[in-house]
């Protein structure tokens, strides 16, 4: 009956190139051509890769379908054409990367005038990619003769398509020696500075954001590149241009100079923290679960650091007037001055230069005041976690940071190179006594954290005691008090710290105290959540105990219901009714009742002061008797006393009528002196 049935069946596409008069568009209709295709088909391929066909192919991934077509098929024809160009098939890539005239016209694609198709531009910069990866000699060749390419490109760089054709010019040419002839290559085309020119009020906000997310790419590929090839004959020409002060100072004069605008400054600071990134998690994407806890470090150049410097003032300007927006509805009611994306990237990049620990540029936030503006709104915006987390990280790194500011900064610091945290020379600093770390004075003098700290959760104490809502801020200000008491302790800052603790008036520093070994200490507590137990579960976010979530008495009835659940599921088919070994000798299966009584097994949380406590261990001591597995064996022949009584009961137990061994068995369950009787005893005397 099987084998009635022709399994060799011919493909369709194979009958149709049969027929002499067949077109490309009957075959693309085909549902299996793809696969047919990768499967490398002879006849189809050979079909293919005639002129007429490659050229049509590409054409269709170039040209705009007819407008008067059906919207539901009019990209279909386009969309199967490029699966076919990019379908890696080695044939097709040497048709198409070594016939000039078909790259002739895929490449006047970027004629076209702004914008572009963005499904037509995706289909380009595949098709073109992959020829970049497997025919790279022929196509860089081919690209190098296009003067106009690299403009082209950044004409349309608002499509995101041709942000990632620069990416793969960048990470996909192999060999190495090609790859940095092709990085000079653009390098000489000044593709860094035209790329931080779009980053302009003056240009839409597409092509800035896209500017800017190349220009970040930019950077973290060509420092992944740096770090896994160590024998690169050079620098990375891209790199050494993002980081030099030139290139810096000219990103944030586009930012400042002239009309400030959100979206200008909020690409460009996103720039300035990839270039302050130090440490960065492994490859991003599905790989994430597998590369947990692999990080890369990187050198923060110090001309990026100088070319900040100047411009921190322009940053704390922006803290306090930021480009003006509209009162915004939120779940709390309107927010007439909304914080802003502008300044909160202005907070990221304040914390970023901190955690580099510049001498110079400490001492340039100390005489501006920026901590202490920044916990004006930490404060102001309590319900703004991505503030808060932010200022966190900036206290967080002034504690933990050693001192490095022992000697004053020189008068030019371009004639000296900085260490990457902004550490002088070791022989600079006074090894009898610690310097003063100025950022730590000025946090704790001049921002006066401790007394803030204190002001702060005794307003939200009296706002929740008025039965108002506890303030967003308060998560994040008890790790800010956390980080205070954990440095003051064992941090490398912690003699300073106890100094100025012990310099607060006297009343400050008594509440302080108070409100360390108290206070904090029970919030800690209640924040720390048992995993394993749910005893007392509660929200770390609360202010009082909360009881458990069920009551003992339902938790109780739940765990009774789980395990007859359990029960009636996994082994209820195999102990329903008797088994055939029951009807067996007793000597080999006497056990038997006593395993099944073992699998019960469930937790009951309940305290022992519970009211359902003795209860609940009274019930088991009369329906649960005891045994004890450390009891030696007696032997079941021995003749002893008949009990008629028990007999029953193990009549019951087995479900079966029995003899000796029931007299045997009733003995086992009296415990014979030793077993439950002792435990009946003892729960009489209780």
């Amino acid at each position: 009956m099987f084998w009635k049935f022709d399994l060799n069946t011919t493909s369709h596409v194979d009958k149709l190139l049969d027929k002499e008069d067949v077109t490309l568009h009957e075959l693309m209709d085909e549902d299996d051509i793809l696969q047919e295709c990768k499967a490398q088909n002879r006849k189809l391929l050979d079909f293919l890769c005639q002129q007429r066909c490659m050229e049509e192919l590409v054409t269709l991934i170039t040209h705009e379908p007819p407008v008067d077509m059906d919207e539901k098929v009019r990209f279909k024809y386009p969309n199967t054409a490029c699966e076919l160009l990019t379908s890696d098939v080695p044939q097709i890539n040497d048709k198409l990367g070594g016939d000039e005239t078909l790259l002739n016209i895929l490449y006047d694609f970027l004629d076209h005038e702004p914008p572009l198709n963005p499904l037509l531009a995706s289909f380009f910069s595949k098709t073109i990619g992959n020829l970049i990866a497997r025919k790279t000699e022929q196509v860089i060749t081919f690209l190098r003769k296009k003067e106009k390419f690299i403009s082209l490109v950044l004409k349309h760089i608002d499509t995101s398509a041709m942000m990632d054709l620069l990416l793969r010019l960048i990470s996909c040419v192999e060999p190495a020696a090609l790859r940095h002839d092709v990085l000079n290559w653009l390098n000489e085309a000044k593709i860094i500075q035209r790329l931080v020119e779009l980053i302009h009020s003056s240009q839409d906000e597409d092509r800035q954001s896209n500017a800017s997310q190349t220009l970040c790419d930019i950077i973290r590929l060509s420092r992944d590149q740096s770090t896994q090839l160590q024998d690169m004959p050079e620098p990375d020409p891209l790199l050494t241009a993002l980081e030099s002060q030139e290139c810096v100072e000219q990103l944030l004069k586009n930012m400042f100079d002239g009309e400030q605008t959100e979206n200008c400054i909020v690409n460009g600071t996103q720039v300035l923290l990839t270039l302050l990134e130090t440490r960065r998690s492994g490859v991003e994407g599905l790989m994430d679960s597998y590369t947990q806890g692999f990080e890369r470090s990187y050198t923060v150049n110090s001309s990026i650091l100088h070319g900040i410097e100047p411009r921190l003032k322009d940053f704390h300007q922006l803290l306090l007037c930021p480009p003006k927006k509209s009162a915004i509805l939120t779940t709390i009611g309107v927010l007439e001055e909304p914080l802003g994306n502008a300044r909160l990237h202005g907070s990221r990049l304040i914390a970023a230069l901190l955690h580099t620990n510049t001498p110079s540029i400490n001492q340039e936030l100390c005489r501006l005041s920026t901590m202490d503006l920044l916990l004006d709104l930490f404060f102001k915006y309590t319900w703004n976690n991505f503030l808060h987390f932010q200022v966190e990280l900036s206290i967080a790194a002034i504690l933990s940071h050693s001192v490095h500011e022992g000697k004053a900064p020189t008068a030019e610091p371009e004639s000296k190179e900085e260490v990457l945290n902004g550490n002088a020379a070791p022989e600079s600093l006074e090894p009898a006594q610690p310097p003063e770390n100025l950022m730590v004075t000025h946090l704790f003098q001049k921002c006066c954290l401790v007394q803030r700290i204190l002001d702060a959760w005794e307003a939200n104490d009296k706002i929740q005691a008025e039965g108002g809502m506890r303030r967003g801020n308060m998560g994040h200000l008890t790790r800010i008090a956390n980080a205070v008491v954990h440095n003051m302790e064992k941090g490398p800052m912690q003699t300073q710290i106890s100094d100025f603790i012990k310099e607060l008036p006297e009343d400050c520093r008594g509440r302080w105290e108070s409100f360390v070994e108290e206070t904090l200490m029970e919030t800690n507590r209640r924040n720390t959540v048992d995993l394993v137990s749910t005893h007392h579960l509660h929200s770390s976010s609360e202010d009082e105990d909360i009881e458990s979530a069920f009551p003992n008495e339902l938790s109780l009835q739940q765990a009774f219901s789980e395990y007859q659940i359990q029960q009636m599921t996994a082994n209820f088919v195999d102990q329903f009714g008797f088994n055939d070994e029951e009807f067996a000798d007793q000597d080999d299966n006497i056990n038997a009742p006593f395993d099944r009584i073992a699998e019960i097994n469930f937790n009951i949380d309940a305290d022992d002061d519970s009211p359902n406590a003795s209860l609940f261990e009274a019930c088991c001591n009369e329906r649960i008797q005891q045994f004890d597995d450390n009891e030696e064996e007696e032997d079941i022949w021995e003749e002893k006393e008949i009990t008629y009584a028990t007999q029953v009961k193990s009549r019951t137990r087995f479900g079966a009528s029995q003899t000796s061994e029931s007299s045997s068995k009733s003995d086992l369950e009296n415990g014979d002196h030793d077993g439950s009787v002792d435990s009946e005893e003892e729960t009489e005397q209780q």
